[in-house]
């Protein structure tokens, strides 16, 4: 395989960042590190990532509205939303928006890892697989089975 795969890891907090940053380190993969929606944007604009961490609630522009901009110019990305402020409402939303996953703080290296390894793994699927018989292309796999209340 020629090029290393990207991970965005987009927290404001910087605990968080390092934390995902040093748990990622060794998957064979570049991971970089931005605090906020604005500077996601502008890093995917420089150089589209496979895989987005995103965190919700930041200042300036959240996580939804990075989410929705991140899926409208680049729809192949692979986005889960890890937050500490989980509710129904945004989970809802976000598997709208098409995020690949979405999971409530503390996320633990081993689950970081994982979900990381599955959101690179559809991503890289992606281009050939989707739309294929057994893939309705719907972001609603798993938990979000979940959310239809």
């Amino acid at each position: 395989m020629g090029e290393k795969r990207k991970i965005l890891v987009v927290d404001d907090e910087e605990i968080v960042r390092l934390s995902h940053m040093r748990t990622l380190a060794g998957q064979d993969c570049n991971v970089e590190s931005v605090r906020g929606g604005e500077q996601a944007l502008a890093n995917m604009q420089a150089e589209p990532a496979d895989v987005v961490l995103l965190d919700l609630r930041m200042p300036g522009m959240d996580g939804l509205s990075t989410l929705k901009a991140i899926k409208e110019t680049w729809p192949e990305t692979e986005v889960v939303i890890i937050t500490g402020y989980p509710s129904v409402y945004t989970a809802r939303e976000a598997v709208k928006l098409g995020a690949f996953d979405y999971l409530a703080k503390p996320v633990g290296p081993d689950k970081v890892v994982a979900v990381a390894n599955q959101a690179m793994a559809r991503r890289v699927l992606a281009p050939s697989e989707k739309g294929k018989a057994g893939d309705s292309g719907d972001p609603q796999k798993g938990w979000a089975k979940y959310l239809n209340d």
